[in-house]
């Protein structure tokens, strides 16, 4: 920890984070004051206002003769970027409760002008298509579509293969190229979804039913360019918890 102490607003952060990213699940205990005051080395008074903080924005209740714990949160799912900064941290590649399933690999052209440019590609090159869907608690969340340069299959050839990774793929690449891999800030839109990521969804409306949904864009490049376009598109209704 830093010799400044940190304020109740960076102390509700800090568990903000752990809890939007699944690290602390629902029905976890929150650690007590005490270990929060020895921690963050602050006050019982601060450590208080922290945890008041994340009871009043529906994060956490108290519970008689158990102590402060996390409630379920059934309308919220992990962002992209809360997902890879559990991994950096913990090295787990899911949350609490959460799987993937569904996923695919596949060489295509790509015909989305917008994408091409993302990727520094000219249309109708290949990328490697991966796609998978998230499950919490039975329910899924999130369908995830990765676009990936095809020169990552020189050093990363199971790129092409359905099954995923035991960790983020990238992280093989890095091991076996040298090259760091950096991220661009993650960038937030909505759109209709299109009929096949509704299915992925499992959200039941007639075709062509427009289906507002939320998605996360995150670019990924190392010193020979752009790398990967990483889209999360949320099943209608989930909302985020801003970790920052």
């Amino acid at each position: 920890m830093s010799s400044k102490k940190p304020g109740y607003a960076e102390i509700a952060s800090h568990y903000r984070k752990l809890i939007a990213d699944g690290t602390l699940a629902p029905g976890d205990r929150m650690p007590s004051m005490s270990k929060v005051c020895e921690e963050f080395n602050v006050a019982i008074t601060t450590a208080n206002r922290a945890f008041r903080l994340l009871k009043a924005e529906g994060l956490t209740t108290a519970m008689p003769g158990v102590g402060t714990v996390v409630i379920d949160q059934p309308r919220t799912a992990t962002t992209a970027a809360a997902r890879l900064d559990r991994i950096a941290r913990t090295g787990q590649p899911y949350a609490k409760k959460e799987v993937s399933v569904n996923h695919t690999a596949q060489l295509r052209s790509i015909t989305d002008p917008i994408l091409a440019g993302q990727l520094d590609l000219d249309l109708h090159d290949e990328v490697v298509l991966r796609t998978r869907t998230f499950v919490r608690d039975g329910k899924q969340t999130v369908f995830a579509v990765s676009c990936i340069n095809v020169r990552a299959l020189t050093d990363v050839p199971e790129l092409l293969s359905p099954e995923p990774f035991d960790r983020f793929w990238q992280e093989i690449y890095t091991a076996r190229t040298g090259r760091t891999v950096s991220k661009s800030p993650e960038r937030r839109s909505a759109r209709l979804a299109y009929d096949y990521e509704l299915e992925a969804l499992g959200v039941n409306v007639d075709p062509g039913t427009p289906v507002p949904v939320l998605v996360l864009i995150n670019t990924f490049s190392d010193e020979d360019g752009p790398l990967e376009v990483w889209e999360d598109v949320y099943a209608p209704g989930l909302w985020q918890v801003d970790t920052r």
